[in-house]
């Protein structure tokens, strides 16, 4: 939770010295294209740079678009192209390493092509003196993180004694006691090495932690980070779902688009003591979806409240037998698309004929039709709450297998 202020302030130095001998403009940014340190403008900012300074970070498209021109693995300086659909000049590329490990990249802005070969040399002697810094601040980094993410898997899935003194030690350590706490979980599916899936789900978390719109902390395990955030008040459900969206982006963007990512958003709860409880609902949300497509790949607990009993099932236990034999016969039915249709919005709207009559957009007599049929194909007395219920489930145990297939 703090950061090795020394490696921080030589390479602030280091960048400003360096922008002020080029009177250009620079920026060091982590390997995911995250801002870690930016200089003063020379009038050649473009919109792309006035974002990162704003926002701590260039957007998901500036990102993918960089990171898809293989700076990851460059060894020697590079131009990024310019780019007007994105707002982006001409930029040299200068990847930070320490032997094999990329640690950042430091970007300069050089619209016109004029840096000098005596320049681009410069800028190679600097980026392996910030490397060295970078490094020193990594293990730094590595060693607090270490210990917070400890403490934080202590306040997730510790017994009750072990979360209290987590909450003791978090709180100890600059983490503020706060009436309010959510979590948001982020789960790849990627084809890359654990590592590199780490350090991005990793990188991700501490960017959007470094904007310091909320305090918190995260911890990474498993192919997924969970954040935990805290505030004095409730944030807006909405806000945190953008949020997870820009994770989701954000670890996406590192390990490339064709990889899976997904994420789910607990609820809200009284404080760091209560946060396990948020883990737990995000965690079902994130199941939520990876299972619904509805869902565009990112869930809050209340939008799988449908699915919720079905989703804490075990795999091994959704299967076809959890749809009803009556239900099974609708769906194979000639009209079964449109008669299923029917049966969702009339359960979903509590058996009210009138507000599914609106929904459909169908004269009330056609709908009594319609639930006649139901009726009969599937046997079930739709005026009878427990039948419906039953029908209820089923539709959604059947969307969950219908995804799964």
């Amino acid at each position: 939770m703090t950061a090795h202020v020394g490696a921080v302030d030589e390479v602030q130095r280091l960048v400003d010295e360096l922008a002020d001998e080029l009177g250009r403009s620079i920026v060091v940014n982590d390997p995911g294209m995250h801002l870690l340190h930016v200089t003063r403008h020379f009038a050649d900012e473009d919109p792309v740079r006035v974002r990162a300074v704003l926002q701590r970070d260039p957007g998901a498209a500036v990102a993918a678009y960089v990171l898809g021109l293989g700076v990851a693995r460059w060894t020697e300086p590079g131009v990024v192209p310019p780019d007007d659909g994105l707002g982006l000049r001409r930029r040299v590329c200068v990847p930070i390493r320490q032997g094999a490990r990329l640690l950042g990249l430091l970007l300069v802005i050089d619209a016109d092509d004029t840096l000098t070969p005596d320049e681009l040399g410069r800028l190679r002697a600097v980026a392996e003196i910030i490397g060295t810094c970078l490094a020193e601040r990594e293990l730094e980094a590595a060693r607090t993180s270490a210990a917070v993410e400890r403490h934080a898997a202590a306040l997730l899935d510790g017994r009750p004694e072990e979360r209290a003194e987590a909450h003791r030690a978090l709180v100890a350590g600059g983490l503020p006691d706060a009436p309010h706490a959510v979590v948001t979980v982020v789960e790849a599916r990627a084809a890359v090495r654990a590592g590199e899936l780490t350090r991005a789900l990793r990188s991700a978390a501490t960017a959007h932690l470094r904007r310091g719109l909320r305090p918190g902390l995260s911890v990474v395990a498993a192919g997924r980070v969970r954040l935990v955030e805290v505030g004095p008040r409730p944030d807006d459900r909405e806000a945190v779902a953008a949020v997870a969206r820009r994770l989701v982006a954000a670890v996406r963007s590192a390990v490339g688009p064709t990889n899976e990512v997904r994420a789910g958003v607990g609820g809200d709860v009284p404080g760091l003591l209560a946060a396990e409880r948020s883990a737990a609902e995000a965690a079902l949300a994130v199941r939520g979806a990876w299972s619904l497509a509805r869902h565009g790949g990112t869930a809050r607990i209340e939008d799988v409240a449908d699915h919720a009993v079905l989703l804490r099932l075990p795999d091994s236990a959704l299967g076809p037998d959890l749809v009803p034999e009556g239900l099974r016969r609708l769906v194979e039915h000639e009209s079964g698309p449109r008669l299923r249709t029917t049966l969702e919005v009339f359960l979903d709207l509590a058996g009210s004929v009138p507000r599914t009559a609106e929904r459909l957009h169908l004269h009330r007599t056609s709908l009594y039709y319609r639930l006649r049929q139901i009726a009969e194909i599937t046997g079930a007395d739709l005026d009878d709450g427990s039948a419906r219920l039953v029908l209820h489930q089923g539709l959604r145990a059947l969307e969950l297998l219908e995804q799964r297939s």
